[in-house]
């Protein structure tokens, strides 16, 4: 679930990413962003620079918020945690060992002090449960429907107004994002992205890119509009495109009337996203500082 940097209608602004959904960071994680959805869940040892403020949170062992929590619901914080501004819980809040807490907390409901279990051991015992009642379609289910229309971001990542850089493939629909974005397979649908976008095979849909485009396969569609050069082993472009700057194809650029994009990122059996197997070699600088 967490193998794909996968983003819906979000919004990067002004220290901030906004999402009408909810957000779900992998673990040794770092964002220069504070966050805004509805159920927020961030694992083990992540570092966020700013706010919190969610319908409901759950924060894993070690993590650090620079700023402020503010939950409508329930709040969970595991032992070790650190929040540099307040928390501000409506609901109830159940809170683990030395967390420290700088500008002190209200809670609104039961306050239970004790250490929450971290959260892949909650999902898995929950899912084991479920499957010893024998109830398969819940366990189905819980991956569809647990999370409305995650915002989901792969552990070891690192998002920052310069960069967004990623250990993992990226999809990322009908989103404005600022940064330039780093990572293996990306693609990007419906989107104006404020930076340069650099993966092993790229495929840019309906977007706008102020930036360059590199990758070892470029595909351009969909009345796409780069405002920067275009720089890959091949590149596909449909006609209706257009690119300010130099296109180069080491292997050759093709213009057609319709290009036709390949699943760089498919779906299993309980509708989530996967890297794709058997992808061939990465060109070099897949990997960028």
């Amino acid at each position: 679930m967490l193998e794909v940097f996968r983003v819906n209608s979000a919004k990067f602004d002004e220290g901030m990413l906004y999402h009408n959904g909810d957000v779900i960071i992998g673990a040794n994680s770092k964002l220069d962003y504070g966050v805004s959805g509805k159920k927020v869940v961030v694992g083990e040892r992540c570092h966020i620079k700013g706010d919190i403020v969610c319908e409901e949170v759950r924060l894993d062992s070690w993590v650090t918020v620079d700023g402020s929590v503010f939950c409508k619901g329930d709040a969970y914080i595991g032992e070790f945690s650190s929040i540099n501004g307040k928390l501000v819980v409506y609901g109830n809040l159940e809170i683990g060992r030395n967390v420290r807490i700088k500008e002190g907390f209200e809670a609104k409901g039961l306050i239970t002090i004790q250490d929450p279990l971290p959260i892949i051991i909650f999902l898995f015992v929950y899912i084991l449960e479920l499957l010893r009642l024998g109830k398969i379609e819940e366990v189905e289910k819980l991956f569809e429907e647990d999370f409305e229309n995650p915002l989901i971001i792969p552990e070891n990542s690192k998002l920052s107004l310069e960069f967004i850089e990623l250990d993992a493939n990226a999809e990322i629909n009908s989103s404005r994002v600022v940064g330039n974005v780093r990572g293996k397979n990306i693609l990007l649908k419906d989107c104006e992205v404020f930076g340069s976008v650099r993966g092993r095979d790229v495929a840019v849909m309906s977007s706008k890119i102020h930036g360059a485009v590199e990758g070892r396969k470029v595909y351009i569609v969909k009345e796409s509009e780069i405002y920067g050069f275009v720089r890959g082993e091949e590149v596909f472009m449909e006609e209706g495109c257009s690119v300010e700057g130099s296109i180069v194809g080491r292997k050759g650029v093709w213009i057609k009337e319709n290009v036709e994009v390949p699943e760089l990122i498919k779906i299993d059996e309980l509708g989530q996203r996967e890297v794709q197997e058997n992808v061939s070699e990465p060109v070099s600088g897949d990997r960028v500082g």
